[in-house]
């Protein structure tokens, strides 16, 4: 992943949340973005200005009237050289200045003037999240194209527990990132990326399958393609409206069940990144040519071949990335299939979470290396996608 040659704003306002702004400087400067800090007059009682300039090597600027500012118009010049303007924490009286053109010190000035992607990243009290005049400004601000990073759930500064949390510091970086896609850091890469359901017939018109929708493996696919990765896309059962998604060039290749997924894969010149979205049938059955009419029928489960265990064990330098949905014991499954896999990274959910798992347009992930774990909050799979791309990059 790299930022450079990228200029990012980032507004810190006065949360409690401000500290974790400072998280985000540092991943986004180590990312090569050079990143300028405006901060709000309550935002320096909770971080100094000093903390921000030593972490982006930047003045900070917190005074609309501040006698040491450049001789250009600051505001003007900061908003025109931005590629991308964060606000983080953002609050609910950040929000609201911006939903009605409010431009009373150099922090809403500057968002007034911008003209390049705004994105907002919600940090307050869950009482203040729900209420009808902070949505009613959400709604405004999305409506005009400004983009929202969802707060996560969880214990609140005030001692309460609800949604208010600033999104996660790999959340936030993944999407900025995402929004600033023209870098094409898989220029000369390859990569392999499985989506869907395999099939597995019992009789002509029976057969076994899961619930996977393939929408996952498809999103890893596009962005990885649209970041300069040559793609290749092995799907078995998807989603009818899901394939009109995958863009020409991707290499698209149909599959039905397990065994033709792995050949299909082991048929392709050898990758640099294999990830495994799919969800392809443990088990299949000795096929019935006739249709079945037992009354009553037992079906003799044959175990499949485990593609990812397969290209683990000889995939060389090349690096696997596998998937884990777990219904207990996520995190010790997950990092046991890691090793038996002889994989880089899971990326495991809990399927009996609500927006997390199978035919879903949302996830909640925990991604997991030898040597680290990162946990996301609810985000869109797409989102995801864009993450998990991020940080195969450092294997």
């Amino acid at each position: 992943m790299n930022l450079t040659g990228k200029t990012i704003v980032v507004g810190v306002t006065g949360g409690i949340a401000a500290y974790k702004s400072c998280e985000i400087v540092s991943a986004l400067k180590k990312l090569g973005a050079s990143v300028h800090v405006i901060m709000t007059k309550s935002a320096t009682e909770f971080v100094t200005p000093l903390t921000f300039e030593t972490l982006s090597n930047n003045r900070v600027v917190c005074d609309m009237f501040d006698g040491n500012r450049e001789w250009n118009v600051e505001h003007i010049s900061l908003a025109k050289a931005a590629d991308l303007f964060l606000i983080a924490p953002a609050t609910a009286n950040i929000i609201a200045k911006v939903a009605n053109g409010i431009a009373d010190d150099f922090l809403s000035t500057t968002i007034m003037a911008t003209e390049c992607d705004i994105v907002l990243a919600p940090a307050m009290n869950t009482a203040m999240l729900n209420n009808e005049a902070y949505k009613n400004n959400e709604r405004i601000l999305r409506d005009r194209g400004y983009h929202f990073i969802e707060s996560e759930s969880g214990e609140l500064a005030c001692g309460d527990r609800g949604k208010g949390r600033l999104a996660s510091v790999p959340t936030i970086v993944g999407t900025v990132f995402s929004l600033l896609k023209s870098v094409q850091d898989y220029v000369g890469k390859s990569v392999l990326v499985t989506a869907g359901a395999t099939k597995e017939a019992i009789d002509p018109v029976r057969f076994l399958s899961n619930k996977s929708s393939g929408l996952m493996g498809i999103e890893i696919a596009i962005d990885a393609f649209d970041r300069g990765a040559e793609t290749t896309l092995v799907i078995g059962n998807i989603k009818a409206e899901l394939e009109k998604k995958i863009p020409n060039g991707i290499n698209l290749i149909k599959t039905t069940t397990t065994d033709e997924m792995h050949k299909a894969i082991v048929s392709e010149k050898k990758q640099d990144y294999y990830i495994f979205a799919a969800a392809p049938c443990d088990y299949k059955i000795d096929y019935s040519k006739n249709k079945i009419k037992d009354k009553e029928l037992s079906l003799k489960l044959i175990k499949n071949i485990d593609i990812a265990y397969e290209i683990g064990k000889a995939k060389n330098k090349a690096k696997t990335i596998i998937f884990a949905a777990e219904s207990e014991n996520l995190i010790k499954n997950a990092k046991d299939k890691l090793i038996i896999k002889n994989a880089d990274m899971v990326v495991a959910n809990d399927i009996t979470k609500d927006g997390a798992g199978f035919d879903v347009d949302t996830n909640i992930a925990t991604i997991i290396t030898k040597d680290k774990q990162i946990s996301t909050s609810k985000i869109a799979k797409k989102e995801l996608a864009k993450i998990i791309l991020t940080h195969a990059q450092t294997l």
